[in-house]
């Protein structure tokens, strides 16, 4: 097993560009998955192939749809998700962490004692990357470029970006640090609170999206090659390529959820790439839908 991986990773480090090994490096860096770029792609590949194998015995197709389903999920969907829960978990406590270090100044501390007495307290994946922060600042790397890769790390989000550099600004200006934690948490507040307010009034917009993609469209289209697949295997001298438009069909499914998951992402985020983890989920339940409803019996 050992040698088969080798030989993988191998062959991925051939094929895959060093540029784009880097990129990934870094998103799974700020997923907090320890694990390399060669190492984790080899990993999904293995576990794709290993699914898609054993779906294979019943049918070619679907272990293929496996087969890539399992990669992508495993190399891109859960380090996605993760790096999206993290993120969300540290920009909601951004606000509170700025208050304490605004409070910690004001008691006389130096803004890098602040920052170490941070790592003492409970934020979550906040408390942990100011911990990387700390450490770097021990190594004897500066405090704006311990800063900086905190803000490079988590450039995923503009808030946690945007944040930090007004940070690192403001201490290359030396400007009152407190004040300045304490403006910028009240900013973040209300961004975050303008955001939230956003996704609760595109709720029915989003519910729609995904009535029509993932539920009720795939129903029909499920009874529709139902209907289609009685009429050819009846005594009615009528020959339709079922298995044809069947493909078409679940084409045309995969699009449908493509295009409203990328909707619902501009909707709610204002973003189309925030849309790629809804075009999976209304891609995964349209095709479960209508495999579901083509095999209902429709005799009477």
């Amino acid at each position: 097993m050992a040698s088969v991986s080798s030989t993988i990773m191998n062959i991925l480090k051939r094929i895959i560009p060093s540029r784009a090994l880097r990129k990934y490096e870094l998103f799974m860096y700020s997923a907090g998955i320890s694990f390399m770029a060669l190492e984790y792609i080899t990993i999904s590949l293995l576990l794709g192939i290993i699914a898609g194998t054993a779906v294979a015995f019943f049918s070619t197709f679907y272990g293929a749809v496996t087969f890539v389903a399992v990669f992508i999920g495993v190399a891109f969907g859960y380090p996605y998700w993760k790096l999206n829960k993290r993120i969300s978990e540290m920009e909601k406590m951004l606000p509170d962490a700025f208050f304490y270090l605004a409070s910690s100044l004001r008691a006389g501390i130096s803004f890098s004692e602040a920052l170490e007495e941070l790592t003492t307290s409970k934020f979550g994946a906040l408390t942990e990357e100011f911990g990387r922060v700390v450490a770097e600042i021990k190594k004897g790397r500066p405090t704006t470029e311990a800063l900086n890769a905190f803000a490079v790390r988590n450039q995923k989000s503009s808030v946690l970006y945007r944040s930090i550099k007004i940070l690192i600004e403001a201490l290359d200006r030396g400007a009152p640090m407190s004040d300045v934690l304490i403006s910028v948490g009240n900013d973040v507040r209300e961004v975050l609170k303008i955001k939230q307010e956003r996704k609760a009034s595109t709720g029915m917009q989003t519910m729609f999206f995904i009535l029509s993609s993932g539920l009720i469209g795939p129903t029909i289209l499920g009874i529709v090659i139902k209907v289609m697949d009685n009429i050819s295997g009846s005594a009615v001298s009528v020959s339709l390529p079922v298995e044809s438009i069947r493909l078409l069909i679940m084409m045309f499914i995969i699009l449908q959820a493509a295009v409203s998951g990328l909707g619902i992402g501009v909707i709610r985020e204002g973003k189309f790439t925030a849309g790629l983890k809804y075009s999976v989920l209304l891609a995964t339940m349209g095709l479960l839908v209508f495999k579901g409803s083509s095999l209902i019996n429709l005799s009477f």
